[in-house]
Formats: C-alpha cells, sequence, structure tokens
C-alpha cells in the first residue's frame, strides 16, 4: 500500500471543484470566460491521473496513494443481549480513497474523455453557466466513483452523477430529452436503491468488527471501507463466516450464509447490471445516446456505462468471487444476448445515433464474458474492452455531433457524400468504425480477443456463439459508415466546413490512444495484474478450502 504526503486523490477529484466556484461568481454575459475556467477545470484532473499513471508502481500489490479520514460516525444501542459485553456500538464510515490496477485505467480514461468533451461543448449556448458547473460535478462525481474505498463514498459520488446528468440530459438534449431525462433517473433509481440494499447488508454483516480498547473497554462498528469487507468475508475466523448453528449460544450473530450471498450478488448483479446495461434493462439507454447533447453523450457512452462494469468486477467479483463462478453460465448468456440483440438490431437502424446505441450493448456484453471467465485473461480483456470502447465510442459521438451541426440530421438515407464534403471528419469517422469493429493493431482488438480467450477454456459454445457479434458488427458498422461518407450527397450544393480545430483537436487525440493501446496494451494490462491476480487466488484458496 502506498501512501503520500499529499492527498493527491483528493486534489484529481475535487479540483473541478475550483472551476465550479469561479464559473458561479460570472455573469451569464461572460461566456468566454465560463468556457475558458471550465476547459482550464477539467484539465486539472487530467493532469493529475497522468502524474498519477506515471508513478503508479505495476510491482507492489494492493490499493495506492491511499487516504482515509474519519468521516461519519453514527452510534447504536445494544442490539443482542450475546454482545453486553461491548460497552458502545456505531456506523463508522470514513471518507477512503485509493487507487490499483483496476480503478486507474478508468480515472485517466474518465479525465480524458471528459477534457474532449468539454472541448466539444464549446457550440453551447444555452445556460453557460448551469451546463458548466453541472458538467463539472458529474466529473467530480465519476472520479470519484473509481477511487472511493468506503461502500457509502461510493455510493454518494454515484448519486452525484445521476442527478448531474438528469439536468444536463433534460435541459440541454434534443427534442424528447425530458423523456429521456426522466427514464434514465427512473431506471438508475431502481438500480441505486438496489445497490443501497446489497450495501447496507454489507456493511451489516461483513462490516461487523470488534474493537478491543482495553480490558474494561470493547466496542462494535460497521464499517463500509472496502478493504475490511473484502477481508472479512475471506477469513474463516471472522464473525461474518462463523455459523450460530455450529458455534452454540455463545456465537456472534453477524453469519453470512451461502444464501444470503448469493443473493446480495445477485442485487449486485441486478444493479449495476441496469447501469451497464444489460438486456432486458437497456432502453433508458437508447434514448439517452438519441437525445443528450454531443459532449454528454460522449461521457455517458464513454465512462458511465463503465461504472456498471466496474461495481461488477469490484464488488459481485471482489467480494464474492465463489459466487461469481457459481453465476458464471448466467453471467456469460446475458453478455451472448447482448453481443447478438445489440448487433442484429444496429444492422436495421436507419438513425446513425441508435445504430451507435446498439453497438454499445453489443460491446458491453463482450465485458460481460470477460468477467465470467473469472480468470486473469478474461478480466483483463473485460477492463481493456472498457477503456477501449470508451475512447471508440467517445469518438464516434464526437464525429456523430459535427455532422447532425453542419447537416441537422444524423439519418442514413439523408447522408451520404460527405468524404466530398468533409474529407477529414469522414477519414477519422472510417478510422473509428474500423477500431470498433476490432480491426487488429487498434485498440478494440486487443479488448475483444483477451475476453473471448479467457471464456473460451471454460465455455467454448458460448464463446463461439458470441463471435458470430463480431461478424455483425463489422457488418451493421461498415454499413453506416459508407452510407454517411460514400453514395450521392444531399449537400454537395452547400458549403459544409470540415473540422474546426476545437474539433479537430479531440479527434485527434482520441485517435492516438486507440492506436497506442492497440500498438501497446501492456500500457493497461501491466497495472491490472497486481489487482486481478491477488483476487482470483484468494477466490481459487477460498473454493479449494
Amino acid at each position: 500500500m502506498l501512501n503520500q504526503a499529499w492527498p493527491l486523490l483528493s486534489l484529481i477529484t475535487f479540483s473541478p471543484l475550483i472551476g465550479i466556484l469561479l464559473i458561479a461568481f460570472l455573469s451569464q454575459t461572460k461566456g468566454k470566460w465560463i468556457r475558458i475556467i471550465a476547459v482550464s477545470a477539467a484539465a486539472l484532473p487530467l493532469l493529475g491521473s497522468a502524474w498519477l499513471y506515471g508513478h503508479f508502481s505495476h510491482i507492489a500489490e494492493g490499493p495506492q496513494f491511499m487516504e482515509s479520514y474519519a468521516f461519519l460516525q453514527i452510534p447504536l444501542s445494544q442490539e443482542s443481549e450475546m454482545l453486553s459485553q461491548y460497552t458502545s456500538y456505531f456506523y463508522q464510515f470514513n471518507y477512503t480513497m485509493a487507487v490499483d490496477g483496476l480503478s486507474l485505467p478508468l480515472v485517466f480514461l474518465t479525465s480524458l474523455i471528459a477534457f474532449m468533451a468539454v472541448m466539444a461543448s464549446l457550440t453551447i449556448r444555452k445556460r453557460l453557466k448551469s451546463f458548466y458547473i453541472l458538467f463539472l460535478l458529474l466529473e467530480i462525481g465519476m472520479l470519484g466513483v473509481f477511487m472511493a474505498r468506503d461502500l457509502i463514498l461510493f455510493f454518494l459520488f454515484f448519486e452525484i452523477t445521476l442527478v448531474a446528468m438528469f439536468f444536463l440530459v433534460g435541459i440541454w438534449g434534443y427534442v424528447h430529452r425530458e423523456k429521456a431525462a426522466n427514464q434514465f433517473l427512473i431506471y438508475n433509481g431502481i438500480g441505486s436503491a438496489v445497490m443501497l440494499l446489497a450495501f447496507i447488508l454489507l456493511i451489516t454483516t461483513a462490516g461487523f468488527t470488534m474493537n478491543q480498547v482495553n480490558d474494561t473497554t470493547a466496542s462494535i462498528s460497521y464499517s463500509g471501507d472496502i478493504g475490511t469487507i473484502m477481508e472479512h468475508l475471506r477469513d474463516p475466523q471472522a464473525p461474518v463466516n462463523q455459523d450460530p448453528g455450529d458455534q452454540g449460544a455463545g456465537a456472534v450473530p453477524f453469519f453470512l450464509s451461502e444464501g444470503m450471498r448469493g443473493m446480495i450478488f445477485f442485487l449486485l448483479l441486478i444493479a449495476f447490471g441496469i447501469k451497464l446495461p444489460v438486456f432486458p434493462f437497456h432502453t433508458w439507454m437508447l434514448k439517452v445516446h438519441t437525445e443528450a447533447p454531443t459532449s454528454i453523450v460522449m461521457i455517458h457512452s464513454g465512462i458511465l456505462l463503465k461504472m456498471g462494469a466496474y461495481g461488477l468486477i469490484r464488488f459481485g467479483a471482489g467480494f464474492f468471487p465463489d459466487q461469481a463462478e457459481r453465476w458464471a453460465w448466467v453471467i456469460a448468456g446475458l453478455g451472448v444476448i447482448n453481443i447478438l440483440y445489440g448487433a442484429v438490431l444496429a444492422l436495421v437502424q436507419n438513425e446513425f445515433k441508435l445504430l451507435l446505441a446498439y453497438s454499445s450493448i453489443s460491446h458491453m456484453g463482450i465485458v460481460l464474458l470477460g468477467i465470467a471467465a473469472m480468470n486473469p485473461v478474461g478480466l483483463q480483456g473485460a477492463v481493456y474492452q472498457m477503456i477501449s470502447h470508451g475512447l471508440i465510442s467517445a469518438l464516434l459521438f464526437l464525429i456523430v455531433g459535427s455532422i447532425y451541426e453542419r447537416t441537422q440530421t444524423t439519418e442514413l438515407d439523408r447522408l451520404g457524400g460527405l468524404a466530398a464534403n468533409l474529407p477529414f471528419i469522414s477519414g477519422i469517422l472510417l478510422f473509428a468504425g474500423l477500431a470498433s469493429i476490432g480491426l487488429p493493431g487498434l485498440s478494440g482488438f486487443i479488448g475483444e480477443l483477451l475476453s473471448f480467450i479467457g471464456l473460451f477454456k471454460s465455455m467454448p459454445v458460448l464463446t463461439a456463439v458470441g463471435t458470430l457479434g463480431i461478424i455483425l458488427g463489422a457488418v451493421y458498422m461498415l454499413r453506416g459508415v459508407l452510407s454517411i461518407t460514400y453514395g450521392t450527397s444531399l449537400f454537395a450544393e452547400r458549403d459544409l466546413r470540415d473540422a474546426r480545430f476545437m474539433e479537430a483537436l479531440p479527434m485527434v487525440t482520441l485517435v492516438a490512444f486507440i492506436l497506442l493501446l492497440g500498438i501497446y496494451p501492456s500500457l493497461i494490462t501491466e497495472p491490472m495484474q497486481q489487482t486481478f491476480g491477488p483476487l482470483l487466488h484468494a477466490a481459487a484458496a477460498k473454493i479449494g478450502g
């Protein structure tokens, strides 16, 4: 565990707050300064996360750059006669932040895409102050989700993203923005309620700790600390693993039975499956992808969907690896359904935004296959697919926003021949399409390859069926790209301006990272090895024991 004198993670997470405070004191008429401050504030986490990535140890195990402070203590009354020897009882929730090989790439992805998205938002004209305040608040929430090491802190950051997204979609979206925002809030609100229930069950069982202060004073605390809960779940001597039926009257009543563990894992699967999204909880995502403004849909497709997969790995596989093994067929089956369902419906879409939305469903299915593998190769493939899809989808929606601004449509039968008018944008679109279908040498290939290889040993039939999605993906993506770039143009008589500098810069940056990860995948896989190796080793030891 690597500790820092400076609270680096807090500085990265809350650095956008500087922009929020400065923008709040500016007049609405100072549009230029509001944009400059917003871009500068979004650049701070990117610089910090780049430094973090460069100084992360690939050798040390466990979380690094740990910060922990007392946050909230809630006193409780005595709950059981069996615990009468303890003098105090309380909930102890700490502000604990850290990164490991799982969260580190996602922190950098978040700060990178947020910076690209804020540049894509410079065309926003309505209520600039409110937009950028909510945008930067959303970034704080996303960064906090990937760094939080306490369940309640994670939940608070998670809820910040829901509130900010609701207003960003509902106010600055397109025609049906309010309906899209309402569906987003309803589905994700239900997911949050289910997640909170699972967290409460974990805190009141695996979070239970007996603290002996001295010979006459002892206390009981319930903690949301992720490390504490994980340690207790794996320790055979911990109260959470002591069956009262086997221990007699002196047992501590905090046993978590196999049935209860399975139920909590199921609750986590539902909660984060809604966010991913897993079929059939996907309809809200289609609305957001088509109605949200360009910069927000870049963040939604590039980062927010990944929070669901992150939660499944961190809390599902991390807390309950044996349950994840038993549910692997269900997870893999849902992954194959996502892959094929998303691919087939993407084939018949005339609206390019919807094509990309169904493509995201299909690619998230590949993430599920990697999680279902429950081995280092599969899990690394799942995370790599998350990072790769985040970059590629953000690039695709950035291009879609640029095309819509010029043509006022994203319907394939109304577009065509844009390569003549917009050669740069069309070239980047072709590159993004090739990356999306997993062309070797680009980042999309590595994630898909590792996920399928990881699952093939245990489930060869499901893996083979899932690979059909790659073929269908090539068909629908090339169909969409070629429909836009080639053919007869309805805009031949119009003077369409190719990408401006503030559009070209994020496009080229995302292209560079897609190429870099395709050529040098160890940038992502090396940090992950110090996380997944111990996780799966502990799981094997527990199952074997």
